[in-house]
């Protein structure tokens, strides 16, 4: 019995012997795994500082870069979409009433519901401009998953002018918009003239981390990928086109099915041998978002659609999380003065680009704490996006199918001003 009993102690002790020696090499396993880690996670923190850098340069060579005066002055018709009582929508579009244009210059206001608030704001702008053209289309027509793009359609039949200018409802212009336009629009090959844009936020932290969110992470991103030939972009904050050219690629009803209607019509602009023009001029997108709830739905939505619009690029995006990458590296390899340096490289760095996109957005904004907080935020997104294909958007739920087409709304409603 002594024995059998010594053998099961035995027995026992290897058996938790081999257990311990299981579990250490689980551990020894997940040390490395975490060195590992930490290496590719410092490797992506050092390129995204010079990716940063280098973003810096750029967008300082864009701000130096002059706009030629117009050779003439086309007669041009505006097509604004609109939806919903969006907060200060009466001065953005006061702000197209007032150009400083020397040619007539055409309005079409269009919404969808008869019960649309938008409504009220534009017939006071028909009040106090009567010597301007504005016209309001009222129409819920379908012609496509698009309503936005349905929306332009049920407007195209109003516009008079040779000239078209689409811009989305939440665009701040200057005075000279429509001469910069005309110069980029005139010239030899160019069928679309696109303007990028900085971010004002309305009001609160959100709407902040929001236009923070444009100026210092779409907006940089942009303008690298513009310079070394990797982004083809057309943004809806302005797309300026001929009839004739809308006409020859088949017209906004060849957009109708894309979530992002405006890189589809810029790609079919540029099959038919034609160029998008990008000048060195801004408009401003007013961010309105009133909780973290509305940002991490326009975000998500932005997001998603740049990963299904190129998937390589946009997981090329990675580098220029610079300060997430560095942190995680950091806790992953310890805390050596090495991985502490980064981080402040990478601070640094991010600081130095903010200040060239301020400048030329011609505004100043200082270094504060929201600053990493944005950073770890957009790098939560980011890595999100790549799970899932539905977004949401003007309060409804779409799925992607494939590339940019997006499908009949899901019957999921969300309350009236939700975001772009």
């Amino acid at each position: 019995m002594g024995s059998v009993n010594r053998d099961k102690v035995s027995g026992l002790d290897a058996g938790i012997f081999s257990g311990r020696l299981q579990d250490l090499r689980v551990r020894s396993l997940l040390v490395e795994v975490a060195g590992w880690l930490s290496v590719l996670f410092s490797i992506g923190a050092v390129l995204g500082c010079a990716y940063a850098l280098l973003a810096a340069w750029i967008a300082g060579q864009f701000g130096r870069t002059a706009i030629m005066p117009a050779a003439n002055y086309p007669a041009v018709t505006i097509l604004k979409p609109l939806y919903g009582a969006e907060p200060h929508l009466y001065s953005r579009l006061a702000g197209f009433c007032a150009q400083d244009y020397p040619s007539p210059v055409q309005i079409v206001f269009g919404v969808a519901d008869p019960a649309d608030p938008a409504i009220a704001t534009v017939r006071d702008l028909i009040a106090a401009f009567p010597e301007s053209d504005l016209k309001l289309v009222i129409c819920s027509r379908q012609h496509g998953a698009n309503r936005k793009v349905s929306n332009l359609i049920n407007m195209y039949a109003e516009a008079r002018h040779e000239v078209l200018v689409i811009s989305d409802s939440d665009i701040v212009v200057d005075r000279d918009y429509l001469r910069t336009i005309a110069a980029s629009l005139g010239q030899p090959g160019v069928g679309i003239v696109t303007l990028l844009y900085g971010g004002i936020p309305v009001a609160g932290l959100w709407a902040e981390f929001a236009a923070a969110a444009i100026d210092y992470d779409f907006l940089p991103n942009v303008l690298v990928g513009l310079r070394l030939g990797l982004a083809k972009p057309c943004f809806g904050s302005t797309i300026a086109i001929h009839r004739s050219t809308l006409a020859a690629v088949g017209g906004l009803e060849a957009v109708a099915d894309y979530l992002a209607d405006d890189y589809a019509l810029g790609a079919l602009v540029r099959i038919a041998g034609l160029t998008v023009a990008i000048p060195s001029a801004t408009v401003m997108h007013v961010c309105t978002e009133r909780s973290l709830r509305e940002l991490l739905v326009h975000e998500s939505r932005w997001a998603r659609t740049l990963r299904a619009i190129d998937p390589p690029g946009y997981a090329g995006l990675a580098i220029t999380h610079a300060l997430p990458l560095a942190i995680l590296g950091a806790v992953l390899g310890g805390m050596t003065w090495a991985s502490v340096a980064l981080i402040a490289a990478a601070l640094a760095c991010r600081y130095i680009l903010q200040l060239a996109i301020d400048l030329i957005l011609h505004r100043q904004r200082r270094l504060s704490w929201r600053g990493p907080m944005r950073d770890a935020l957009s790098f939560a997104i980011y890595v999100a996006s790549f799970f899932g294909n539905a977004v949401q958007w003007h309060g409804h739920r779409y799925r992607l199918r494939s590339a940019t087409r997006i499908g009949e709304p899901d019957q999921v409603e969300l309350r009236r001003g939700s975001p772009n």
